[in-house]
């Protein structure tokens, strides 16, 4: 058995996490254009380089199938209940920082806080006899966090696609969406909602809770993340 590194396949997250490792002398890349999926690791035996979507990791780590991971830590909290049970959180990465945020329509002048937004959800299923829907990708971390705040007399409304032009195309009143510069959001007449950062995000590496592991596993594991001064 080998230590398995689940990284993310393409892009810039990609290629950021190869430069972060191999500024701490472990090279990782991809094994050839005709093998997507398949990469190797350089300056440490006994790892092996896992290409997968950001989005795949944590399930894996989940599932035990990889022992170490690199994605968003928003991806985690999504899409593991009670996370730290399943996954360590080894280390921020630096890279890939982006903010969970909730915003509205920037013509709603009276909606500033979460208390306003509460006031006027509650206003308006009583002007239209329905709920007002906030699209999202994240319906885990923003029910928790809507719940938390006591905001109630919302619907979650999924977005797969360009949230944040939902509200321009009348399928949602708010958003709750990942935004790193707000340029986005400005674009579409949409603003953040003063204290709606739900989350700080960023690329982060993770090990997996669910794997047991050999005595010469553990220590292929030990001299890895020594390597990475963790």
């Amino acid at each position: 058995m080998t230590i398995k590194l689940g990284v993310p396949s393409k892009g810039r997250l990609m290629e950021k996490t190869f430069d972060w490792f191999g500024a701490r002398g472990i090279g990782l890349a991809k094994a050839g254009p005709d093998r997507e999926y398949a990469g190797r690791v350089e300056g440490t035996p006994g790892v092996e380089l896992v290409l997968l979507s950001a989005g795949e990791i944590p399930r894996e780590l989940r599932a035990g199938r990889i022992h170490l991971g690199v994605t968003g830590s928003d991806l985690v909290r999504e899409k593991l209940v009670h996370w730290r049970e399943h996954v360590e959180e080894l280390a921020g990465l630096g890279f890939g920082q982006a903010d969970l945020i909730i915003a509205v329509p920037a013509a709603w002048v009276d909606v500033d806080t979460l208390d306003d937004l509460d006031s006027a959800a509650a206003a308006f299923r009583r002007v239209h006899g329905h709920r007002m829907r906030i699209a999202t990708k994240y319906h885990r971390l923003v029910r928790e966090f809507l719940r938390e705040h006591g905001v109630a007399d919302y619907l979650l409304v999924d977005s797969q696609g360009a949230t944040e032009g939902t509200v321009k195309n009348l399928t949602a009143e708010a958003v709750a969406d990942i935004t790193s510069t707000g340029e986005t959001l400005r674009a579409n007449h949409l603003k953040i909602m003063s204290d709606g950062l739900m989350h700080r995000s960023q690329a982060t590496l993770f090990r997996s809770r669910r794997l047991e592991v050999s005595q010469d596993d553990a220590k292929t594991l030990d001299a890895l993340l020594e390597k990475l001064g963790l």
